[in-house]
């Protein structure tokens, strides 16, 4: 299965952090490809985006699905398709190194099924790796911007 561990130190207060991660309209435009996304409840968001995997490009539609919201420490999501029941999981943790320092750790796995999966992980692995290092440094841009409020 295709993962990714991301981890930095921000010069950011965590209740800064939390802030901004409490909206999701803060964070969820800044994936690469992204299109739109639908808050459902409390607990789920609708996400759309178009995904580059090798030379295939293609509209993707999840379901983030949050299994546990323990602010300001940590966030545990599903990730789902209309037609899957399960494609993948992350989180998303916090922990105040002092109070202006904040190291941050965020994780995402995939896993597609079914008769191309083993293809689609391969594929996946490289593609995930680069949205996670995009969305990252556009996450810690827009904190900098967000602390200055």
């Amino acid at each position: 299965m295709p993962s990714e561990l991301q981890y930095v130190e921000l010069d950011i207060p965590i209740e800064v952090i939390w802030d901004f991660i409490r909206d999701e309209n803060n964070w969820a435009p800044l994936v690469p490809g992204y299109i739109s996304h639908e808050k459902i409840n409390d607990r789920q968001i609708t996400w759309e985006f178009t995904s580059e995997i090798g030379i295939m490009k293609k509209k993707v539609r999840l379901l983030i699905d949050i299994k546990e919201w323990n602010e300001p420490a940590r966030v545990c999501f599903d990730l789902k398709r209309s037609n899957e029941k399960y494609i993948g999981e992350g989180y998303f943790e916090a922990k105040a190194l002092n109070i202006n320092k904040t190291g941050v750790t965020g994780f995402l796995e995939i896993n597609a099924s079914g008769p191309m999966g083993s293809l689609a992980n391969s594929l996946f692995k490289k593609a995930i790796q680069k949205s996670d290092e995009e969305v990252s440094v556009a996450i810690t841009s827009k904190l900098e911007e967000f602390k200055r409020r």
